[in-house]
């Protein structure tokens, strides 16, 4: 079964984020092909535990490729994505935590008649080329799955190594691996691993995010923009993806770049990313265009408006009113 491709928890540089402690969260799916490209199709998402085979729930995905499963508890769960004109998916382990409200799960599909398309485009390469992964391989990356949701991430990386020296050219193995290498600290590793999966495959958007956020922590901004640039050419419609590229613009002093960008999560309109309000205010301010900040503000705290972010929203919008006086 084809397993999801992670990428690292992505760091905002303006704000930290609220401590509220939750019971349980939103959960947003965006299912996708080997390309990157949203599934068009609709299809089922069942939301299953991660013991058991009875689905916890179910829902289909938009035009897209997103859906959303709302008040899910707190636990460890996986997801299969079936329907008609794809193979069934089984996603892997994740876990629904108590530190966010809303967490994003990305699963990839593949054609169910993809062993017959001989067209050449890439997509259809990339897609070949993964239906060649044996099967040895995809036992081990599936058992890095499960020991990455558990956070055992010395096992993790002895099982992904594992599927390497199988299939050499296991693009998702090594891009998990550079996240795995990101969690116990060691960054030449984990460049070294996302450089790996990019030579493999440029078409693969997961790891230039994580490049993007690699030089985010180096505080290498004009790298990290370019490499977001790259990812969200490739995944125009991931909202996450632009909402990090659209704070790292901010502080490259692109400011009309990060209000685009702003205004396209917004108008995806499937993920609820008050911060771009924030973000579009920051720039706009830069911009002199003050009564503009104060409503992208004012928007940002009625979707947010409790938690440390929502308190230096309260006192930015208090300075720009005396401003405007």
């Amino acid at each position: 079964m084809t397993r999801r491709c992670l990428l690292v928890p992505l760091i905002f540089l303006m704000l930290a984020s609220g401590s509220a402690q939750l019971r349980s969260g939103n959960l947003k799916v965006r299912v996708v092909f080997p390309d990157g490209h949203p599934c068009n199709l609709r299809v089922m998402v069942r939301l299953m535990l991660s013991a058991g085979s009875t689905a916890v729930a179910e829902s289909y995905t938009d035009e897209n490729g997103f859906t959303n499963f709302d008040g899910v508890e707190v636990g460890n769960y996986h997801l299969i994505v079936s329907g008609e004109g794809i193979r069934e998916t089984d996603s892997g382990l994740f876990e629904v935590d108590n530190r966010k409200g809303t967490q994003f799960q990305t699963v990839t599909v593949h054609p169910a008649d993809e062993a017959n398309q001989n067209g050449g485009s890439e997509g259809t390469t990339v897609a070949v080329a993964d239906m060649n992964i044996p099967g040895s391989a995809h036992k081990l990356f599936d058992k890095a799955s499960a020991s990455i949701a558990g956070k055992n991430w010395k096992k993790a990386l002895d099982e992904l190594n594992q599927a390497i020296r199988i299939y050499p050219r296991y693009v998702e193995a090594y891009n998990n691996l550079g996240v795995v290498y990101a969690r116990m600290g060691d960054r030449a590793s984990e460049r070294e691993a996302l450089e790996k999966a990019i030579r493999l495959n440029d078409h693969f958007a997961p790891a230039w995010v994580n490049l993007g956020r690699l030089a985010i922590i180096g505080r290498d901004f004009p790298t990290a923009e370019t490499m977001l640039d790259k990812a969200t050419a490739l995944d125009p419609a991931n909202s996450e993806t632009l909402l990090i590229l659209a704070n790292v613009e901010l502080m490259n002093l692109h400011y009309d770049q990060a209000i685009a960008n702003c205004r396209k999560v917004h108008s995806i309109g499937q993920d609820p990313h008050a911060l771009v309000h924030f973000i579009a205010a920051r720039a706009l301010e830069r911009e002199s265009r003050l009564p503009d900040a104060e409503a992208e503000l004012r928007r940002f705290l009625k979707e947010e408006p409790d938690g440390a972010r929502a308190e230096a929203a309260r006192k930015e919008l208090a300075n720009l009113q005396k401003l405007a006086r």
